[in-house]
């Protein structure tokens, strides 16, 4: 479908002529060797016009002819870049120091094997393992060529896509350090982030990208040369950046393969520089925190912490060679880019694909595997139940009696086979538990021929529009109960997993054996992965608390990450002397029991929510919010919704609805005649409370005052973090008159 991308002249548009562009870029790359040259006595630079094997245009490659010249520092990824040290008598590697190193092990194991599918940029691209690899080498030899140096850092502030990873591990194999965002960042966000982190440089995602940042970025940042990942240089507002070299993707990859060739033919060339391994221990990236309050903080991850996930994430995904992925999740996010590093040392095709996009995507290439958030499974499950709401009648009685019994059916069959949650410490008495045990067992026999036949009418059907096979792999927030539930009941594997952008980010998971019908525990994110420990606090006194108990969560582990950046009392905040993180979600450990319904619970991690999210009424009763809201969003009325009431007598909430599906009820309920194509707020409000007692009815509170608004909580409006996350107190901050009036 794709053919391997092809790139476009570096410097001239014609073959006889150098854009005004491209002699900035020549004076810019003059200097840059002149400067990289600490001290010389008599240098010659000058560039010649050469043809690249594969392609008919012509590009430059640059010399520099020297008399006395210092050395200068070449950092590199040791097994990376095994070939060419060997060939120059530097030290070389046979096992993963640095990130990068993955790279070469793929390459000559998977040469062949396509390695990402990239449909929905221009051009489209397809990479096997073998391309990939050389165009990461390509691209870190160009960074080289245009003067980055190592440690230094580059901001890389793009969307997914190949080119990302690309530039990604291109930056981190010149032993720089990457600062990474969306595009979808606000410009004072993104500003911050340049400047807190002293980038030197910025690589974007495209024109329109740069196009919106342009004017803060040209006053306010230092920027020494500019990197377009996507689109043509012609687009780029040109006010205020001139002077400032602009360089596109396959410029800075053709620069490298020039580069590259030219030390792979010289051995003078090769003698200009003293090389230098990357340390496992080097910061390989800065991944600003979604900064839910206040500005976002700068987490330092370092190679080491990164290659703890890649060596130990297969005990979670057991990816085989061939597996195919879809990646839709921002690549910055550290959950989706520990992932992806880590399937790629496993021979898997990974298919870049968009929001918009997904549900085809997932029908067209049937993936094995996705790795993604769990609003994506809630938005699987709110589509699966209103393609059941609206069938026939008779399709939708069945349907619905189906799914009844399979989740009654998957209920008993967590009872007798002790995956039931408890924080009691207290084990039942053998005999009360065997009465249990055939109790359970007799009733799910009765109803399994009921949830076979479910499968093969039903469910078969769902799987097919769903397309994914193997598992669906969810983190970066809580997985409401019943959607777990439900596509346990359909027999959708979903893996629900913990971390933190401080812990690089995994820390727990429900492994493979955690999720066949033995082991798996719903309500959970599993247990501790390879080389990870967890404890439970108090958080007044610190102290450890025992199982069962609710505490502050802390994690240690090789992937907790080395600090805040420039942010010494932030990282003394959250992070000891003794290597514990502590993650500010509060949680519990199920308590060990040899018999009875939690005998196969003991030691997995639970959460209940953040600490700093919990609502202390006037009555000092502490409230989590999280249980009420997850039980509203089960409804279809309600699109989105914020509990409230801090230091208030009663909980409140600020509710989006879903207007379509509230207009429709009402007419179903005779509110508003069959024709209406409006519904009155007082209306609205009204039905919506009766909706939200009803699902809320068996949480331990309720709610009581209601805030309805009209427009969501998005990304762009900054009331929802990158990583689709609501901002809490700035919709409480948004709405503050509002909540008031509310309460008075």
């Amino acid at each position: 479908m794709f053919g391997a991308m092809q790139h476009n002249h570096p410097i001239s548009s014609s073959s006889n002529q150098i854009t005004a562009s491209s002699n900035n870029n020549i004076s810019y790359l003059i200097q840059q060797v002149s400067y990289n040259y600490k001290k010389f006595t008599t240098t010659k630079i000058k560039y010649a016009r050469l043809r690249r094997p594969f392609s008919s245009k012509p590009q430059f490659r640059f010399f520099c002819q020297s008399k006395t010249e210092e050395m200068r520092i070449r950092k590199y990824s040791p097994f990376l870049e095994s070939s060419f040290l060997s060939a120059n008598g530097a030290l070389a590697c046979h096992e993963w120091r640095a990130v990068p190193d993955i790279w070469r092990s793929s390459a000559d194991k998977y040469a062949d094997r396509v390695a990402v599918v990239d449909p929905y940029h221009n051009p489209p691209s397809k990479f096997t393992y073998g391309q990939l690899e050389q165009e990461i080498l390509n691209f870190s030899e160009g960074l080289r060529v245009i003067g980055v140096k190592p440690n230094e850092k580059l901001a890389l502030f793009a969307d997914n896509s190949c080119r990302w990873l690309v530039a990604d591990q291109g930056i981190m194999a010149t032993g720089a350090i990457n600062v990474v965002r969306g595009s979808r960042s606000s410009v004072e966000e993104l500003l911050h982030i340049y400047n807190h982190s002293e980038s030197i440089a910025l690589t974007v995602d495209s024109p329109d990208m740069f196009n919106r940042i342009a004017e803060a970025f040209c006053s306010k940042a230092a920027m020494r040369f500019i990197i377009l990942l996507w689109g043509e240089k012609s687009s780029l507002a040109c006010e205020g950046i001139e002077g400032t070299p602009v360089f596109s993707y396959e410029e800075i990859v053709d620069l490298g393969e020039g580069s590259r060739r030219t030390l792979f033919d010289s051995h003078n060339a090769r003698q200009h520089y003293i090389y230098e391994a990357i340390s496992s221990d080097d910061i390989a990236t800065l991944v600003y925190t979604s900064g839910t309050t206040g500005n976002p903080k700068g987490v330092m991850l370092t190679h080491r912490n990164l290659m703890h996930q890649i060596k130990n994430l297969w005990d979670i995904v057991p990816a085989e060679v061939g597996d195919r992925f879809v990646s839709m999740l921002p690549p910055w996010h550290a959950y989706e880019r520990a992932c992806e590093y880590f399937i790629f040392t496993h021979g898997v095709e990974q298919v870049y694909t968009t929001v918009r996009n997904l549900k085809d995507d997932l029908q067209h290439y049937q993936p094995h595997y996705i790795i993604s958030v769990p609003l994506v499974y809630e938005t699987l499950y709110s589509g699966i139940q209103k393609q059941i709401s609206t069938s026939s009648l008779l399709r939708k009685l069945i349907a619905l009696t189906f799914i009844r019994v399979s989740l009654a059916y998957m209920e008993l069959k967590r009872i007798y086979e002790g995956k039931c949650l408890t924080r009691n410490q207290k084990q039942p008495s053998y005999l009360i538990s065997m009465l249990d045990w055939l109790w359970a067992r007799f009733i799910a026999a009765i109803l399994w021929p009921v949830h076979l036949l479910a499968k093969k009418i039903v469910y078969s059907k769902i799987h097919s529009s769903i397309g994914i096979s193997k598992a669906g792999i969810t983190g970066g927030g809580s997985l409401p109960l019943h959607v777990d539930k439900f596509f346990e009941a359909i027999g959708l594997k979903v893996q629900n997993g913990y971390g933190l952008t401080e812990s690089s980010p995994v820390v727990a998971a429900r492994k493979p054996s955690c999720n066949n019908d033995l082991l798996k525990v719903l309500g959970s994110v599993g247990h501790p992965i390879q080389h990870t420990e967890f404890k439970i606090v108090d958080s007044e006194t610190n102290e450890v608390v025992p199982p069962g108990s609710k505490g502050i969560v802390k994690v240690r582990g090789p992937q907790v990450m080395k600090g805040y950046y420039k942010n010494p009392w932030a990282t003394k905040e959250v992070l000891d002397e003794d290597g514990w993180l502590s993650t500010g979600d509060i949680g519990w450990i199920a308590p060990h029991h040899s018999t009875g319904r939690s005998s196969h619970c003991s030691g997995v991690v639970v959460l209940e929510g953040r600490a700093k999210d919990t609502i202390v009424l006037l009555t000092g009763e502490n409230i989590e919010p999280v249980e009420l809201e997850e039980a509203a969003l089960r409804s279809g009325l309600i699109q989105q919704i914020v509990v409230i009431g801090q230091d208030q007598r009663r909980l409140g909430a600020i509710i989006v609805p879903n207007k379509e599906e509230v207009l429709l009820a009402a007419k179903k309920l005779s509110i508003v005649d069959v024709i209406a194509s409006d519904l009155s707020k007082e209306k609205m409000t009204r039905l919506l409370y009766e909706e939200l007692k009803k699902w809320t009815s068996e949480c331990s509170f309720q709610i009581g005052p209601m805030l309805v608004v009209d427009v969501p909580f998005t990304i762009d409006n900054g009331l929802m973090t990158p990583t689709m996350k609501i901002r809490r107190e700035k919709v409480v901050a948004q709405y503050r008159e509002q909540i008031d009036k509310l309460y008075k």
